[in-house]
């Protein structure tokens, strides 16, 4: 068996289609073929069935793809620490996080990192709490930023970073949007934009509008916080969203309402594979970000 064949294998169960994959990999469709055939006769199993035009996965072939995943990763990770060892400080980090935290926080913490470090390289992974997990588990990333926090669980650990609050956004120009603070009940009338379902800032806001004595008005639903406060900029409703996700100059901007009651706050994690080292640098990278967040607390 060959890695290569390996490679090939996972690709074609990633596309479910052998010419798909081979334009990804830059080979002949001919050569997938012959590779995925040469494999499944060295482990005596099919491992795929036709369905249509696409492959579907056996259910060998789903148990295989889990382990050869697993080797892939691990052979990667190998050589990773290789290369660290050479040079610690020409590593690269394999970092996830959610889209909310793309717009301001990862660029920073970022920049000033490699301002210690300059020729360190990040991977990033964009994603919901659930593939953040999801990929943390297969060992796709070494760290993630993640909201909120999960606490406890079996494959997964880490810290709580910071406590970020959540305002009120309301069009310019609404009768509220002059206001220094308000309760959260006062927009039980109005219509909401939220988060699509799997995005962990719907069920906060959501969970916020119960407390508060309410069900909230569903009018919109996007999947970027340029889209949530554009939409409500244009007078399309009303919504929350944490500050750092308000840090824009544009020409279109909501008015930002403090809510006093309830408080609505969101965690921001760093979490890693429990019971599983770290790679060198990302290691470096983890203690770098322990001590920015723990500065800025103190500031």
């Amino acid at each position: 068996m060959e890695l290569r064949q390996l490679y090939y294998f996972v690709k074609v169960a990633k596309k479910e289609h052998v010419t798909q994959a081979a334009e990804e990999l830059h080979v002949a469709q001919s050569a997938v073929s012959r590779q995925i055939h040469q494999l499944e006769e060295e482990l005596g199993v099919k491992l795929f069935v036709q369905k249509g035009r696409n492959l579907q996965l056996t259910q060998v072939g789903q148990l295989f793809l889990k382990r050869a995943e697993a080797i892939l990763a691990d052979l990667e990770r190998a050589v990773v620490e290789i290369h660290e060892f050479l040079d610690p400080e020409k590593g690269e980090i394999r970092l996830g996080f959610p889209h909310s935290l793309g717009i301001s926080l990862i660029p920073q913490v970022v920049a000033a990192f490699r301002k210690l470090y300059p020729n360190v390289k990040f991977r990033f992974k964009q994603g919901m709490y659930p593939s953040l997990i999801r990929d943390m588990i297969k060992g796709e990333i070494d760290l993630a930023f993640i909201s909120p926090f999960p606490g406890d669980h079996e494959f997964v650990c880490g810290e709580v970073l910071l406590t970020e609050e959540l305002y009120a956004i309301l069009p310019p120009g609404h009768p509220l949007s002059d206001e220094s603070a308000i309760d959260l009940k006062q927009l039980e009338h109005e219509t909401f934009v939220l988060f699509s379902e799997g995005y962990s800032l719907r069920p906060i806001v959501w969970e916020a509008c119960q407390r508060a004595g309410f069900t909230p008005n569903i009018g919109f639903e996007g999947e970027e916080t340029d889209t949530i406060r554009g939409l409500v900029a244009a007078g399309m409703g009303v919504s929350l969203l944490p500050e750092m996700a308000l840090h824009y100059t544009g020409p279109l901007q909501p008015a930002k309402v403090r809510i006093n009651n309830p408080q609505v706050t969101r965690t921001i994690g760093l979490i890693r594979r429990t019971n599983e080292k770290l790679p060198l640098v990302a290691k470096v990278f983890h203690g770098f970000l322990i001590r920015y967040f723990n500065d800025r607390r103190h500031q």
